[in-house]
């Protein structure tokens, strides 16, 4: 365990709290279109609005600790996959101006809420999609991306991408499960059980997928020693998932929600064993694209002093919003 190790913990960190805090909103987002328009489009926003920008500091923490700590992987990654970063970040405009609008112009609301689903999507979408384009392997030269502008457009990027979409729709449903009540609460339940199929169906063919992408990725999953260590995930993300359809089943309000983001971490523990030690597969490792000792010293005093304040004042906020949504918001 050295400074370079510890650093790639604290990205991939900041970029699990990002995918699980931004995921259900942009999650409710991508479902927003089977809600009724009026009320229970309300409750739905009104269940997100104390937090869901609050949540995108894990976003920048992500980036801008990936551009610190590993300037290489930085100048590579993005030339790689500038048209999935644009539409990412267009995306997430669109959504953030859609949620604003739509409460404060009555006469075009059908417009910020196709905005809002839009923008929803296509921001899951993409980052569905540079998740699969890392995973499939970038191409370098000496020190640079060498690739073409469209490397990043393949099928194993859009199943990825889906693979995302659904992931995020099912924490969408599960958070609404477990703040919404009634009949809305109702529609949720099922919105999730049908995203949780989804999820499952498309985590399993991407996990196959990557079996078949690169043989190192393949001896990580079914050689000996390796798959002595791997083997926990997937049987762990089997019980998580028979658990979770249990759940939902059983009508609980909260446990569907914490056993999706538990599928989650599961998904991305099996990701980190199946790209360690590459930041950027198939030859750029942690070590290869670390900043300078120094620089990381520096940077981790920052984190250490950042990092539990942005962890609190997230709690907090979460801990003030805890309670179920109604026609007139939190009650």
């Amino acid at each position: 365990m050295d400074l370079t190790v510890i650093w790639g913990f604290i990205i991939a960190f900041a970029v699990f709290a990002y995918v699980v805090m931004d995921g259900f909103d942009l999650g409710i987002g991508i479902l927003f279109p089977t809600f009724d328009a009026g009320p229970e489009r309300d409750r739905a926003m009104n269940s997100i609005a104390p937090v869901w920008d609050g949540n995108e500091t894990w976003l920048v923490l992500g980036g801008g600790g990936l551009f610190a700590a590993f300037p290489l992987a930085y100048a590579v990654i993005l030339p790689a996959t500038y048209p999935l970063i644009i539409a990412m970040l267009l995306g997430l405009v669109f959504r953030g101006v859609a949620f604003e609008y739509r409460w404060r112009d009555p006469a075009h609301r059908q417009f910020w809420d196709m905005a809002f689903t839009g923008g929803s999507f296509v921001a899951a979408m993409a980052q569905g999609m540079t998740l699969g384009a890392l995973l499939q392997g970038i191409e370098i030269t000496g020190r640079a991306y060498s690739g073409s502008w469209f490397d990043w457009f393949t099928p194993y990027t859009l199943l990825t991408g889906l693979g995302t979409v659904a992931g995020y729709a099912l924490l969408g449903a599960t958070w609404l499960v477990w703040k919404l009540e009634g009949p809305s609460q109702n529609h949720a339940r099922k919105l999730a059980k049908r995203a949780a199929w989804a999820t499952f169906a498309l985590m399993g063919a991407v996990s196959l997928y990557n079996l078949l992408l690169n043989d190192d990725y393949a001896a990580k999953w079914l050689t000996a020693p390796e798959i002595y260590f791997a083997a926990p995930v997937p049987v762990l993300t089997g019980i998580t998932a028979l658990l979770l359809i249990r759940s939902l089943k059983t009508e609980r309000h909260s446990k569907p929600f914490w056993l999706a983001l538990a599928l989650f971490f599961f998904g991305m523990a099996g990701l980190g064993i199946t790209m360690w030690p590459y930041v950027v597969p198939p030859g750029l490792t942690l070590w290869d694209a670390a900043a300078p000792e120094r620089s990381q010293i520096f940077m981790l005093v920052g984190v250490a002093i950042t990092m539990p304040l942005i962890l609190a004042y997230t709690a907090w906020a979460y801990w003030v919003f805890r309670g179920k949504v109604g026609d007139e918001g939190y009650h």
